[in-house]
């Protein structure tokens, strides 16, 4: 018979538990088995609603993929608000907590279920949350800084079982006892969760485009010296057709900036060389100021830089 079919994608996961599963069934079976059911109907409906795919469900756990990173973080908030009100109405020794944790990464989809580096990763960061909690690794957190209502608190590098570098984690800080925001207006699937910088930009005027070049190489310089494969990802979701987008999508395959493999700055100078963009290689000079073709990019930055003067002259007389 032919092998199912392997499906290999980036994809923004949710893993989520509950606290203390054991000593809950231990404590009252019959009662923890209802409860957990009425949870998960909650659950399950916020996770469908925020436009997520259930995969692995072993009772108190939940797995989850999002084709977005927002959609994955309006359900995870929605949920502990969810959660937190769901809970108010049993008691003490009856309240069913969940931890979660989020991360995008690349994931493999086979005979309905979905495993792979970033599926373990969401887990482990489901362990280090706290009860009615989150975490995120950093990618997340990048992605969502200025997105998203809510603040992120380092918790430094952490070791990750089978995961060959330490991850960085960040708590999320919100307000639990807020009203749960049902991702009733989230933007559908396949749609942008929201117009980005450069769109933006192109919107406004005839100086966009530079505006807009200033924001992705703000972006690039912010990613360019990690060693996080999601990060380089981020970048290519925000700007697939990039002036840095070959680049990261070769760092992304070989799983890091690779400082050591000269083959990566030629096709860093390569991809700048040609754009006429001084910016683009001031961030070329940044990163190797003592690169291969500094001598050069020097030499082009000060024919670009004289060129621009001539013609800002030339527009004021």
């Amino acid at each position: 018979m032919e092998a199912p079919p392997l499906e290999r994608k980036l994809a923004a996961i949710l893993a989520a538990d509950v606290e203390g599963y054991s000593r809950l069934m231990n404590v009252d079976e019959e009662q923890t088995l209802a409860t957990l059911t009425s949870h998960r109907t909650i659950v399950d409906g916020l996770i469908e609603n925020a436009h997520g795919q259930i995969f692995g469900t072993a009772g108190d756990s939940v797995l989850a993929e999002f084709p977005s990173i927002v959609h994955a973080f309006n359900s995870a908030v929605a949920i502990q608000q969810a959660m937190w009100r769901a809970n108010r109405e049993l008691s003490e020794d009856h309240r069913m907590n969940f931890r979660i944790g989020i991360n995008v990464g690349d994931v493999l989809v086979k005979n309905g279920d979905i495993f792979g580096d970033g599926v373990n990763i969401a887990a482990r960061l489901e362990g280090l949350a706290d009860v009615g909690g989150i975490c995120v690794t950093r990618g997340v957190r990048d992605h969502l800084r200025d997105r998203v209502d809510a603040t992120f608190e380092d918790l430094g590098e952490h070791s990750i079982k089978n995961i060959a570098r330490p991850l960085r984690v960040f708590r999320v800080i919100f307000d639990p006892e807020a009203e749960p925001v049902l991702d009733m207006e989230l933007p559908p699937v396949g749609m942008p969760e929201e117009s980005s910088s450069v769109e933006q930009s192109v919107a406004h005027g005839p100086d966009s485009d530079d505006e807009g070049r200033r924001v992705e190489v703000a972006f690039w310089e912010s990613v360019q010296q990690s060693d996080e494969p999601a990060e380089y990802a981020l970048y290519l979701e925000r700007f697939p057709n990039g002036q840095f987008a070959e680049l990261a999508a070769a760092r992304l395959e070989n799983g890091g900036p690779g400082d050591h493999d000269p083959g990566v700055e030629v096709a860093f100078w390569e991809t700048v060389r040609d754009t006429g963009n001084p910016e683009m290689i001031e961030a070329y000079l940044a990163k190797y100021p003592q690169g291969q073709f500094s001598d050069l990019a020097n030499i082009m930055l000060g024919e670009l830089r004289g060129k621009l003067t001539q013609e800002s002259a030339s527009s004021i007389n």
